[in-house]
């Protein structure tokens, strides 16, 4: 591997990610109405009240410091979760680091968990919980790299039927292929979409099929990775992606939508994508939210309304989550609605990656993620995140969605 490749990923860690999910954020311009697929009336929901969701974020905290292995997760960003049927969650996370931890003082004299600068450093994990504890993580990383200047971010995750009416089930990862590219690409070109199949229950990776290669689109900042967040709804799954274009300095990013039959999603010619009046197979998706949410947001349903979450507009996308709403995948999105924005560790950090946890929630509540990174895109991020090793970790609220007041 060349020695700037090796540097970029040593000094790189989750910015990218991050830079790509906030630091191009505007405000997001809903499209007008017009003829979507289930428009029609549904009630308005945002954000009634949160609170810090101490018990879980204590969880990772717990889990990455034990230092009782020197092969699992301590750190990572990128955080999606999936259940699985006997009962397990499987966490997965993009760029991760493994090593040892380190009680503090750290070798700075400060009183923070830490581990050395040259701890290993994976593009993909996942960790396995049981019961709401974390209990081990899978051989790192779990989806090797398609080629050597190239590496795979997991996003969004189900379980679905092998195949359309069969009783075995596996899991569904929908990865983003990025490929080392120059200035402004410097953390990854996007390339393409593909889908992993999991076995169950022993989470073996049995292929990797890509369903949407944009190697072909000359633009980077238009190439769109799709599965930043999944909808399961009346047979179909709704697969939520976004495009670049804060990369290349346009002002933000716009989010599309497709969808597949249930058992299919590992199949490319089942994919349909949402041009703007149809769902259709083939030609290029158009955009269903305007300018504003990045590439990485997260999509919930309750009863006939979406719920999107996304960091907010302007200077406030490093530390605020905001909100939009609408009564079908394709929109018409309103909003914003109420902002919030969630603790955060001292120092020059950013939140970034609001994704929702359906399965952890229930009675009315919602829990919802955000990971937290060091904003520094000169190559001290890496050192300040190994001498407090907490910092590059998620972090979770509970909400309650409610009619705007």
């Amino acid at each position: 591997m060349p020695d700037d490749v090796r540097a970029r990923q040593r000094t790189g860690t989750g910015i990218g990610l991050l830079l790509t999910l906030v630091l191009g954020a505007v405000l997001l311009t809903a499209l007008p109405d017009g003829d979507r697929e289930g428009d029609g009336a549904c009630p308005a929901r945002t954000v009634g009240s949160w609170s810090a969701d101490r018990g879980l974020t204590g969880e990772f905290a717990r889990y990455g410091d034990d230092a009782s292995r020197a092969d699992d997760w301590t750190g990572g960003d990128g955080t999606h979760s999936v259940r699985l049927p006997d009962g397990r969650l499987l966490w997965l996370f993009s760029d991760t680091y493994l090593g040892q931890v380190y009680a503090p003082p750290n070798p700075a004299g400060e009183s923070h968990a830490w581990r050395d600068t040259a701890a290993p450093l994976v593009r993909n994990s996942a960790v396995v919980m049981r019961d709401g504890r974390l209990q081990s993580t899978l051989p790192a990383p779990l989806f090797p790299d398609p080629a050597p200047t190239q590496w795979r971010w997991p996003v969004a995750a189900r379980v679905e039927p092998r195949s359309p009416g069969s009783s075995e089930q596996v899991v569904r990862v929908v990865l983003w292929v990025r490929t080392a590219g120059q200035s402004p690409w410097i953390y990854g070109v996007p390339t393409a979409t593909e889908v992993a199949t999991l076995s169950l229950p022993d989470l073996r990776v049995e292929s990797v099929v890509p369903v949407l290669d944009q190697r072909l689109v000359p633009d980077p900042s238009r190439r769109i990775l799709f599965g930043t967040t999944l909808i399961e709804r009346d047979g179909w799954t709704y697969v939520f992606g976004g495009d670049d274009a804060q990369a290349a300095s346009r002002p933000a990013s716009s989010a599309y939508v497709a969808r597949v039959p249930d058992g299919r999603l590992a199949e490319p010619g089942a994919w349909q994508f949402w041009n703007g009046s149809e769902w259709a197979a083939g030609g290029a998706p158009r955009t269903v939210l305007g300018d504003g949410v990045g590439s990485a947001f997260s999509v919930v349903r309750e009863d006939d309304t979406y719920v999107l979450f996304t960091m907010a507009a302007g200077a406030e996308g490093l530390t605020t989550i905001t909100s939009y709403w609408a009564c079908s995948p394709t929109g018409p999105w309103h909003g914003p609605t109420r902002d919030f924005s969630p603790a955060l560790p001292d120092g020059q950090v950013a939140a970034y990656n609001p994704q929702a946890h359906p399965e952890l929630s229930d009675d009315g509540r919602l829990v919802l993620s955000y990971d937290v990174n060091w904003l520094d895109t000169n190559g001290g991020a890496a050192a300040q995140l190994s001498r407090n090793v907490s910092l590059y970790r998620p972090r979770f609220v509970t909400l309650r969605l409610e009619p705007p007041r």
